[in-house]
């Protein structure tokens, strides 16, 4: 796909595959994990049953301007993967694969997202001087605050982006 852009983050979890799975696979705790400045709400009712083809509708501020969000649950695999897929909001194309794997006593979890910015012929530019650097931030908090929020030790082990 032209224009596509990806962003890779490794981490280890001290918590069992299931615990760690189970907690960012209920959408409620995302809100915990993403910055307090996007005033990030969930507008679907819940509980939200995650299953393969689950919706869920967001709210969310981008430099002060209210965007709404939907995404689909398009893989469901529990406890080793799901993939939300956007279908509505800010990107041309958003898609976030959430991988699972027990590892020293642990788990190592990756999010793996591929993702396209509108703009035409500016796109590399709105790419390398706002959405980049927004996509690596949002990244960067949910790593400062996801040991606080799990209650243990977590090691961001890789971050890469393209």
């Amino acid at each position: 796909m032209s224009g596509t852009r990806h962003f890779n983050q490794s981490a280890w979890i001290a918590k069992p595959i299931e615990e760690v799975f189970d907690f960012f696979s209920r959408a409620e705790n995302l809100q915990r994990i993403t910055p307090p400045h996007l005033d990030f709400r969930i507008l679907t009712p819940q509980p939200i049953v995650m299953r393969e083809g689950a919706l869920i509708d967001y709210r969310l501020k981008l430099y002060r301007f209210p965007i709404r969000w939907k995404t689909e649950i398009t893989a469901w695999e529990p406890p080793r993967r799901f993939v939300d897929t956007q279908l509505k909001g800010p990107y041309r194309i958003w898609v976030h694969e959430h991988l699972f794997t027990p590892e020293r006593g642990g788990t190592r979890m990756e999010d793996r997202v591929s993702y396209a910015v509108p703009g035409g012929f500016l796109e590399p530019a709105i790419h390398r001087l706002l959405v980049r650097p927004d996509v690596e931030e949002i990244f960067r908090f949910r790593s400062m605050v996801l040991g606080s929020v799990l209650g243990t030790r977590v090691e961001i082990d890789e971050t890469r982006a393209s």
